[in-house]
């Protein structure tokens, strides 16, 4: 058996029952979405159930389903991508990632400032690419580095590379991750490159994340002590600091990672393949672009189509999300939402529901009782799909 995980990254599937404590009431990312646009049009998703979990503006829900379908809930505090991602694999964190609305404090800064030998610009929570067209001419001028942070629990350094290399960056970025530890432990601390001139500054693809480390061994540990392959597409490899990755293919946009996605198909040196479809997030949610997170999901979806009759009989492709990003809300924060869950394979002829699942982590439950490793940390498998 090889198993394929799609993350599509952002796309929730309701407001949890808490999320009124994070000022996420009301949101939900695909319902929302789909209601403004007048109806979504992703007829792939709909075969395999997407409608039947429940009413969704323009998603019919079939009659009988190709795929076995449901949503689950997150038991770790908070609503960002690392804390998601850990809980698939079965880390439940007891405490979310610190986030910094008001900028990082002055001790810290002055910390980063004294090991790192520069001064900083910015310092504020904006979006990379107002920041780098705020700041970009005085960077570029005074050699500055620009901080910045987000909604997000991260830390992110902006540099032209005429300026800064890319390599001095990415070192940089690792000296301030062992600097940003303990009560201020961010999730990621990001390395953002740009190119151009002031009015045309672009980001390029050599951005990097520096995470932390899961604090216990996950499922994907466990898996590859027992000889599985895994391979990570797009940020998975940065998001698990290359912990239990055999190898990990970056990636520049959800179209290439589709492209990695395909190649893999014919690779046989991997048991796991997991993908994370980043565009939704990124791109769209934070941006509030609800119609270019349409097209992207419909543009997903036509894709998705070409991909499944290419899986092999004994393959399993597992379609998620980790967080919500609604794009109809004023925020441009991720939101506290329940995680779409859709199971497809050849010898699923048909499917049912799969309900609400009670942890994200019921995925690495199910993944490491699949290829038959024993797993006694959190989740519930649902392997029962394949008659088990």
């Amino acid at each position: 058996m090889r198993i394929f995980i799609a993350l599509l990254d952002g796309l929730g599937m309701g407001e949890l029952p808490d999320a009124v404590e994070y000022g996420d009431q009301g949101s939900h990312t695909l319902a929302n979405l789909s209601r403004v646009v007048g109806g979504l049009s992703c007829p792939t998703l709909e075969k395999l159930g997407l409608g039947k979990i429940e009413s969704i503006p323009g998603i019919h829900a079939v009659q009988k389903a190709e795929g076995w379908y449901g949503k689950m809930m997150e038991k770790s505090p908070g609503k960002d991508t690392t804390t998601g991602h850990w809980e698939m694999m079965g880390v439940i964190t007891q405490r979310p990632f610190p986030v910094y609305p008001q900028g990082f404090p002055e001790e810290i800064i002055n910390e980063i400032e004294k090991v790192s030998g520069y001064h900083f610009l910015g310092n504020k929570p904006a979006s990379g690419t107002a920041i780098i067209e705020e700041y970009g001419a005085e960077h570029i001028r005074t050699g500055f580095p620009i901080l910045y942070t987000s909604a997000d629990s991260v830390l992110q350094i902006a540099a032209h590379e005429d300026v800064i290399s890319v390599q001095n960056l990415y070192q940089l970025c690792k000296m301030i991750r062992e600097i940003m530890k303990g009560d201020h432990a961010v999730a990621r601390i990001i390395a953002r490159p740009f190119v151009g001139q002031p009015g045309s500054f672009q980001r390029t693809p050599r951005r990097r994340d520096f995470s932390l480390p899961p604090p216990y061994p996950t499922v994907l540990d466990v898996l590859s002590e027992n000889g599985i392959r895994i391979a990570g597409v797009g940020k998975i490899g940065d998001i698990f600091t290359g912990r239990g990755i055999s190898e990990n293919f970056k990636t520049l946009s959800n179209s290439d990672t589709f492209r990695v996605f395909f190649e893999l198909l014919n690779d046989e040196r991997f048991d796991l393949i997991w993908a994370n479809f980043n565009d939704f997030d990124s791109l769209y949610g934070h941006r509030n672009d609800i119609f270019g997170f349409q097209k992207a999901l419909e543009f997903w979806d036509a894709q998705l189509k070409e991909f499944l009759p290419r899986l092999g009989f004994d393959d399993l492709l597992i379609i998620t999300s980790d967080h919500g990003c609604d794009p109809t809300t004023p925020s441009t924060d991720h939101s506290r939402e329940y995680a779409l869950l859709i199971c497809a394979s050849p010898q699923l002829l048909s499917g049912d529901s799969l309900g609400i699942r009670k942890s994200f982590a019921d995925i690495g439950a199910t993944i490491a009782q699949l290829f038959g490793i024993p797993w006694s940390g959190p989740g519930t498998s649902f392997s029962f799909i394949f008659g088990d």
